[in-house]
């Protein structure tokens, strides 16, 4: 592995630390204060954006998450265009932090490299996890989401989404600047990363909320 700027690691656990703060001052305003939302799987995704947006997740969620917001009197049926990709940030966010201990405590690799295994489970977490949004989601309309599209939008958010976040993965592989997940700057990276997803998938991921919102308004 190539050395990484010595400045990195006190940076990632300064950042870090404000994310676990964000994440609990978050999570305090939406249950600790009652500020709660019409489905529990929207509260989990502003909950989770603080996991790699750290204390940038604060400043979105008194605009578009808070108890008041556009979002939550429109019914929280779905969120607004400028942060339409959070579900899906959210989600690869909280597939990382179970994934990456659980292949490493696993031992399971794919040509001797653990990194393969992890891509492979925190994509299927990300399904998974982003399919029971969308069907959260689709009870709010008056004809429930169907199975097969709920899939569908899943399977698509985590495509656009791992172009930016996996190709990132594979950058930093085969570049040789791939820390070990027990440094602190892997962490940091995998949240930049996170990032870049939401930048890949935003055309995507924003005309199928527009898409949903019609058709929850129909």
């Amino acid at each position: 592995m190539r050395s990484l700027p010595g400045w990195l690691t006190p940076l990632a656990w300064v950042f870090l630390t404000l994310a676990v703060a964000s994440v609990a001052a978050i999570a305090y305003d939406i249950y600790g204060r009652g500020r709660r939302h019409a489905r529990t799987t929207s509260e989990l995704v502003w909950v989770g954006s603080a996991l790699y947006l750290g204390p940038f997740a604060l400043a979105a969620y008194a605009r578009y998450g808070r108890a008041g917001s556009s979002a939550v009197r429109a019914g929280d049926r779905a969120l607004p265009d400028g942060v339409a990709t959070l579900p899906g940030g959210s989600t690869s966010a909280v597939a990382h932090v179970i994934a990456v201990p659980l292949v490493i405590a696993s031992g399971l690799t794919i040509a001797g490299n653990a990194m393969w295994v992890m891509i492979l489970v925190i994509v299927a977490l990300s399904v998974a996890l982003l399919y029971a949004y969308e069907r959260s989601t689709g009870t709010a309309r008056a004809t429930p989401i169907p199975v097969a599209t709920a899939i569908g939008v899943a399977v698509l958010t985590v495509v656009v989404f791992d172009i930016g976040m996996v190709g990132w993965m594979l950058v930093l592989y085969f570049t040789g600047f791939m820390p070990p997940a027990s440094d602190a700057s892997f962490w940091l990276l995998m949240q930049f990363g996170t990032v870049l997803g939401l930048l890949t998938s935003y055309p995507v991921v924003t005309r199928l909320t527009r898409r949903n919102r019609t058709a929850a308004l129909a």
